[in-house]
């Protein structure tokens, strides 16, 4: 952690919706005059698109058909830890950019399934947003949770990540149900022991929690709407949440524990402007008269 330069991590597996997240800190940082440096957990994987195909294939070779982007080992950990630390002392560090499509490619200047060359932050900033899949791991190697100031998981139940995977994937990216199918076997077992132990180092949880029959993702024609969902939001130390000023802003919400709250889905923008935009301001006033 670093009160001069603060760490906000966003953390989620491949559907399950950071992006979203992502979009409302955006909003948070224009509307306050947050000056934000964003990067991309899929900036640190290790291979690109050809040789993590050559790898996963050595892999199955071998006995091993557990490996995936959400393996440790498939990505630089110690570089992401290295840029959080060299961040949080000196508020400077590097990223780069993985490119997914023809649009990214034809933006950056780099065919798509490579990664753009690594390059500085521009100067000036008042914290860094992480957005990916491994920002809060605790292993033998590495601990990223204990760098960031704000830690945040967002994690559906598993029917509908599974689910906004499967649409997302086939939808722009061209695969079939069945590639999808196998790729989310694949994960299993990382996403059991790499992804899953984060969520008890998160400081809020957003788990969204369809209303409607999910029971067969693999057929499932639609993704639930938000007014479909709820939404559990979970604060692992809820001292200093105001509950009711949330239950009163927010209609339809009601408290299921002591440190958590369940929101209709349709409000999840709103409760993310509430709970957020306090904590954005403290961590930015903070760092900037620390500095």
């Amino acid at each position: 952690m670093s009160t001069k330069y603060p760490i906000i991590s966003v953390t989620g597996s491949s559907g399950a919706g950071t992006t979203t997240v992502k979009s409302t800190f955006d909003q948070i940082f224009r509307r306050e005059g947050v000056t934000a440096v964003s990067i991309e957990g899929d900036a640190f994987h290790k291979f690109n698109r050809a040789d993590m195909k050559a790898e996963l294939q050595k892999r199955l070779a071998d006995g091993d058909a557990t490996f995936s982007h959400f393996s440790y080992e498939a990505n630089e950990l110690k570089e992401l830890e290295r840029v959080f630390r060299d961040y949080g002392a000196t508020g400077r560090g590097q990223t780069r950019h993985y490119i997914h499509d023809d649009e990214e490619a034809d933006r950056f200047g780099v065919a798509p399934g490579h990664f753009t060359d690594w390059a500085p932050f521009d100067n000036g900033s008042d914290l860094l947003f992480y957005e990916g899949l491994h920002g809060a791991v605790v292993n033998d190697e590495v601990n990223l949770a204990k760098l960031a100031d704000l830690k945040i998981g967002v994690v559906p139940v598993v029917n509908l990540e599974w689910i906004q995977k499967i649409h997302r994937d086939k939808a722009s990216r061209g695969y079939t149900t069945e590639a999808v199918t196998d790729v989310i076997l694949r994960r299993m077992n990382a996403y059991v022991h790499c992804i899953c132990p984060q969520f008890t180092e998160t400081d809020i949880n957003f788990q969204r929690v369809p209303v409607v029959d999910t029971s067969n993702p693999f057929i499932a024609r639609w993704i639930p709407t938000a007014d479909e969902s709820v939404v559990v939001i979970r604060f692992r130390n809820p001292r200093g949440i105001d509950f009711p000023y949330l239950t009163s802003m927010i209609q339809g919400s009601w408290m299921s524990r002591a440190n958590s709250i369940v929101i209709p889905g349709g409000k999840l923008d709103l409760a993310m402007q509430l709970i957020f935009t306090p904590m954005v301001e403290r961590l930015v006033h903070n760092a900037r008269h620390a500095r």
